[in-house]
């Protein structure tokens, strides 16, 4: 070709692409005033400014491809777009590239995304696409499109604008009714978001916490209005606020009435009332547990939201229980309501989660005081019924057991009863399901006080056996020891459970049953052995080996005796060395015995030491833990052989402060024994005896001598 048609073909091309890029510039500028049109009864109108930096800033790629056709000379339209090609080719006559492509530029909208950000994308007409971003300033959105992308705040300013632009002006009565109508469907959209306050998703929490900026908006409106005290559209105060309590009340009777029911492997064995409770019980735990972590991040401090939904909760589900209650409950529809009341409720409201942001003080009773004392007396009433029932029958099966002749069960050859454990868990379980369901612990501890009624019962019972003297009868009294010893040890171990006056009797009636069992087993063996005793402190005593053929038949007594547990054996062997010790100084000092001078004390003295320590040693291979007794005897005969006025005078005061309960008719009876002493001495000695007594607690004393009968 010519250059001078070369240089033709180049101007048209540059005027080809001049009115394309004019055409351009037309469209995109009729496009956006007539959407900018969409605002004028809104807001006010953009400024020429800011259009045409929207428009420089996205037509900025077709200024640079015009430009580069007109200064560009002999650069091809490819090399103006980045797209290299060879200036013959016949592409640059067809428009393509020499690969055979076409461009193609779409038109950027000119309103842009949240971020203020426009794409332009670019396409080569087979499917390729590339696209850039451009940073641009953000068009407002119309009242219709906030409400549409949940722009909740920016549309109540949008309305607080219009109304603003409406007051103190003559209007009509179309545009107000307008604004209304446009307030009444962001109040709605409002309310709705609202609900949706437990529905999981980002979008739905940036769309609440807009709703909340708009409550807070129009209250900060309605306090402008209340200071101008006049001109006040008719919709102020709007009382937002107040929509938005009432919104979320209602949303929580809703969610208390849809609440699931629990799924668990008993619920065939639950009625219907038990799993709606639990179902309530479940869906107010996971919802304030949504609110603490979750709903709360959305809402301003000064709503205390965690607080609010509290008080909505604790209402709805109180509410709930009350008309439950009014129907008349089932034990144990009336049980699963008191454990949600009094245990499960307020150990939700104690959670780590939720402790720190809930005054659950301050939300006060979940059901009213005199509903809630007449479901606490119900489920008392049928629970001691049904204990009082349970004790019955256990005692009921060993009465009958006993009245048939069967011996007691053994256990490594001791004779024990399952009476005691039985009542024992009885109790134990009513105590600690009422501890649970039950507030008030006067009402707990008269539950546990129907032991006191077992135990006279049980007292009946044991005196029947001892009674009428079957030929199970001693075996059956051995295995009550074992119970006794049981029931002592779990009042001790659970004294909270009993007022102290009741746990008394009750320690007291256990200690009567023992020692009439220990007079029980034993009063055969010492009637047996009477006759022996009578030796005891006599001339014969002294000179013959008496003592030795009554330790033999103690031994021999002592064999018969077996069957018992090793502590209830224990307790018997010490009851029956303190029997003999007794029996040993009573008939000591009976004085059938006259000790003329210092070698008949003595001898006497000798024999005393002599017997108290082959006693001792007896009971303690027998199995007794009474060392104390070990010390009576030897203390008798060091008075029986000291001769000197000071020294028996000195022992006897030790006596006084070792033994409380030796009284002056002990000691004249022992002195009486020496019959080489005055009574000028005797006196003096006794004398004595108040000088060594001194204030001793009452569980340091060792009683010995008030069993010792003196005549």
């Amino acid at each position: 070709m010519y250059p001078q048609t070369e240089k033709i073909k180049n101007s048209w091309h540059g005027l080809l692409c001049s009115v394309c890029v004019c055409v351009c510039v037309c469209v995109c500028v009729l496009w956006t005033f007539q959407h900018m049109g969409e605002f004028n009864t809104q807001q006010e109108e953009p400024t020429a400014p800011h259009i045409r930096l929207v428009l420089a800033v996205q037509l900025q790629p077709f200024k640079q491809s015009s430009r580069q056709y007109f200064q560009g000379g002999m650069r091809t339209r490819g090399d103006t777009m980045g797209i290299t090609s060879k200036p013959d080719s016949p592409t640059e006559q067809s428009g393509k590239t020499s690969g055979g492509k076409r461009l193609h530029l779409k038109l950027p909208k000119l309103r842009g995304n949240k971020k203020g950000q426009t794409k332009v994308v670019v396409t080569d007409g087979h499917g390729s696409v590339s696209t850039a971003t451009v940073e641009c300033p953000r068009v407002p959105l119309t009242f219709e499109q906030n409400l549409e992308q949940h722009c909740l705040f920016e549309a109540c300013l949008q309305l607080i604008e219009r109304e603003e632009r409406l007051s103190g002006q003559i209007t009509e009565e179309k545009e107000v009714s307008r604004l209304a109508k446009d307030r009444g469907a962001l109040l709605s959209l409002v309310e709705l978001i609202l609900k949706k306050s437990f529905s999981p998703g980002e979008e739905n929490l940036e769309a609440l916490a807009s709703a909340l900026k708009a409550i807070c908006q129009e209250e900060q409106q309605d306090r402008l209005w209340a200071q101008r005290h006049e001109g006040a559209p008719e919709w102020r105060p709007s009382h937002w606020r107040e929509h938005h309590n009432s919104t979320l009340r209602r949303l929580v009777e809703e969610r208390m009435d849809n609440a699931e029911t629990p799924v668990t492997p008993d619920k065939m064995q639950r009625s219907s009332i038990q799993r709606h409770i639990c179902g309530m019980g479940k869906q107010l735990k996971d919802d304030l547990k949504q609110v603490v972590e979750v709903v709360k991040g959305c809402y301003p401090p000064e709503f205390d939201i965690c607080n609010f939904y509290a008080r909505l909760y604790h209402r709805a589900f109180g509410a709930r229980l009350r008309k439950i209650t009014e129907f008349g409950l089932e034990e144990a529809d009336c049980t699963t309501l008191l454990c949600w009341v009094n245990n499960y409720y307020p150990n939700i409201l104690q959670q780590q989660e939720l402790v720190t942001e809930i005054n659950s003080e301050a939300l006060g009773e979940l059901l009213p005081k005199e509903v809630l004392e007449n479901l606490e007396g119900q489920h008392l009433s049928n629970t001691e019924e049904k204990l009082q029932r349970f004790i019955k029958e256990a005692l009921k099966k060993e009465e009958e057991a006993w009245a048939n002749g069967e011996e007691p069960e053994r256990s490594d050859g001791c004779f024990i009863s399952h009476l005691a454990i039985d009542v024992i868990q009885f109790i134990n379980s009513a105590v600690e399901s009422l501890s649970l369901l039950l507030r008030d612990e006067h009402k707990v501890q008269r539950t546990a006080c129907l032991l006191e009624n077992f135990l006279q019962s049980f007292t009946k019972f044991q005196g029947e056996v001892m009674a009428r003297s079957k030929s199970n009868s001693k075996q059956v009294v051995m295995a009550n020891l074992h119970c006794m010893e049981q029931l002592r040890d779990f009042i001790d171990k659970k004294r909270h459970l009993f007022p102290e006056d009741v746990r008394q009797r009750c320690l007291s009636a256990v200690t009567a049953m023992k020692k009439s069992s220990h007079t029980y087993l034993l009063g055969p063996m010492h009637k047996e052995l009477k006759p022996q005793y009578r030796t005891l402190g006599t001339n014969d005593w002294l000179r013959k080996l008496l003592f030795e053929k009554l330790l033999q038949s103690i031994e021999s007594h002592i064999e018969d005796l077996q069957g018992l547990t090793g502590s209830c054996h224990q307790e018997l062997m010490g009851q029956l060395q303190y029997d003999v010790t007794v029996e040993y100084v009573r008939r000591l000092l009976k004085g059938n015995v006259k000790l003329k001078d210092k070698e008949k004390q003595e001898q006497a003295a000798r024999m005393v030491t002599e017997n108290g320590k082959q006693l001792h040693q007896l009971f303690t291979e027998a199995g007794s833990k009474e060392d104390w007794l070990k010390d009576i005897l030897p203390n008798i005969a060091e008075v029986l052989r000291l001769q000197d006025l000071p020294s028996l005078q000195l022992e006897v005061a030790s006596l006084g402060a070792a033994y409380p309960d030796l009284s002056e008719k002990h000691i004249s009876a022992l002195l009486k024994l020496k019959t080489s002493l005055s009574k000028d001495d005797r006196r003096k000695v006794k004398e004595s005896l108040l000088d060594g007594r001194t204030d001793t607690s009452d569980g340091d004393l060792l009683l010995f001598f008030s069993r010792v009968q003196i005549r």
